[in-house]
């Protein structure tokens, strides 16, 4: 028995020698994330805890705004790591890019479905409109999944693309929508303003990989090692944010521009136990997604050839995710 204990504590620190030696120097990468919202929380704590150097990563860190140009960086080869939604990845991988999730890091909505005031029940939204970012995204298949569980049509509601989260909240507030989805810290501006938190779709049965960790598959295979690095990095920085509340707040205000306590812990409390650790994709959220894919003419899927959760697999086999937690 002791032989068995030490052989594993023998190997989980030689993972963790391998993983954040020193011996190598640091291997230069490009991460693109999609937005300034709560749930790039790890991507921050990730660059905070100068977890990147520990790992030993250098990183450049880009937004790219929209799934389809993330996507095409990953393609050309001008970024690394790509955290985005689950649709884009999907997409691509349709049309036969070469492009494979390998981990999520959130598979719940982050959103709030939030209504003019008298909207205080969701049988209320029929004939009502509806405003989302755009159509053929996370925010029309969490419209669409809230309104399945609750019962209510499709037809029942007027889908509008609206823009943007600051558009749609005037939108809202000047009466031109009746509802729409918000996240944090957007959710209390709206409370400020008399608006009604009609339901937070976090909380629901519906899944939806809303962060992703998307790689060129090209770039798996002959950098497999620095993949993991960085898996090893994110999931540290993902655990680490939902065991720390004063670390979280003080990152999102960081990263948020926010100074009002209130509303950072509020944004804190909204996200943080939502995250995935260890970070895999939640499969039912993953068919969520793919059904809103092919809603676009785009075939049946077959999903295990758009996923590749190997280096996960890795990692919990060398006892990496226990190792942390113990720590």
């Amino acid at each position: 028995m002791w032989n068995r204990f030490f052989r594993r504590i023998f190997t989980v620190t030689a993972v963790i020698f391998l993983l954040t030696g020193t011996a190598h120097p640091n291997e230069n990468i490009v991460v693109a994330y999609s937005g300034v919202s709560g749930f790039q929380g790890p991507l921050w704590t990730f660059s905070e805890l100068k977890l990147f150097p520990k790992y030993n990563l250098n990183p450049e860190i880009v937004l790219i705004a929209g799934g389809t140009q993330s996507m095409q960086a990953l393609l050309s080869n001008y970024t690394d790591f790509a955290l985005a939604s689950a649709t884009p990845p999907l997409s691509v991988g349709l049309q036969g890019g070469a492009v494979v999730i390998i981990g999520a890091a959130l598979n719940k909505f982050p959103f709030s479905l939030v209504t003019q005031k008298g909207i205080d029940h969701p049988a209320k939204l029929a004939g009502k409109r509806i405003g989302i970012v755009n159509f053929g995204g996370s925010n029309e298949l969490a419209v669409v999944l809230a309104l399945k569980e609750w019962g209510i049509p499709r037809q029942a509601v007027t889908l509008i693309r609206s823009g943007d989260t600051a558009g749609r909240l005037i939108a809202l507030a000047n009466r031109s929508l009746d509802a729409t989805l918000l996240s944090m810290p957007y959710t209390i501006e709206a409370q400020k303003l008399g608006l009604n938190v009609l339901a937070h779709l976090g909380d629901m049965q519906a899944a939806f990989p809303m962060t992703v960790v998307a790689v060129n598959r090209a770039f798996l295979q002959k950098k497999r090692g620095v993949v993991k690095q960085f898996m090893a990095g994110y999931s540290e920085a993902i655990y680490r944010l939902m065991q720390s509340k004063d670390t979280g707040i003080s990152i999102y205000k960081k990263y948020l521009k926010q100074q009002d306590a209130k509303i950072l812990e509020a944004t804190y409390d909204d996200i943080a136990g939502k995250f995935s650790f260890p970070p895999r994709m939640n499969r039912q959220g993953l068919r969520n997604a793919a059904e809103l894919v092919s809603k676009e003419g785009m075939g049946d899927l077959n999903l295990s050839q758009f996923v590749d959760e190997t280096v996960i697999d890795e990692l919990e086999r060398e006892g990496f995710f226990e190792f942390l937690k113990k720590k």
